[in-house]
């Protein structure tokens, strides 16, 4: 039997999942950037960061399966919870979605709530630069947020209540999920 506790920091184990599951490369693209914005976040607070980043890493998992609201992620939960993932995780994935009823409590929840839909619009606007993340600021995201038309399926009312569900201004989160994908634009601008 799978140590619950030890699979929660078990990268090789939520990749070959995500690997299982996911085929869009797009996805796979966005699930990296949530692992890396929510790892750099549990190093900033303490907090366990291979945990953090197995939960971003898995939290879109079951997406292309269960492609509608009513599904993702709830029905995912179970497969989750038969692999072994602990609950800490599958709560925290579940809570990533509003309209499953899970409010995020706990500060994983709160933080994968507020770097899923940030790290894909910050990705999407690095994607229409000339220079990708290289001299990107917080303002040229915040600028794109006011445009509706730009990354329409990202909700605002989500980045705005993840900066909430934090505690840090629009700007500072930005910043900070700016300087945690930069790194690794080569994997994501692809």
């Amino acid at each position: 039997m799978t140590d619950p506790e030890a699979l929660a920091r078990d990268r090789d184990r939520a990749l070959a999942l995500l690997e299982e599951w996911v085929k869009s490369p797009s996805l796979r693209r966005h699930c990296r950037a949530v692992e890396v914005a929510m790892r750099a976040y549990a190093v900033h607070l303490g907090e366990d960061a291979d945990a953090w980043g197995n939960a971003g890493l898995l939290h879109d998992f079951d997406w292309e399966i269960h492609p509608t609201l009513e599904q993702h992620p709830a029905d995912g939960a179970p497969m989750l919870r038969e692999a072994g993932w602990p609950e800490v995780v599958v709560r925290a994935i579940q809570a990533h979605a509003p309209h499953t009823g899970v409010v995020p409590e706990t500060n994983l929840e709160r933080y994968l709530f507020a770097c899923d839909e940030l790290s894909g619009f910050v990705v999407a606007v690095a994607r229409m630069r000339p220079e990708g993340f290289g001299g990107m600021k917080p303002k040229s995201v915040t600028k794109k947020l006011k445009t509706p038309s730009f990354a329409a399926g990202v909700s605002r009312e989500d980045v705005a209540h993840g900066c909430e569900l934090i505690g840090l201004e629009p700007a500072e989160h930005i910043a900070n999920v700016i300087e945690a994908l930069a790194p690794i634009s080569d994997q994501l601008l692809v």
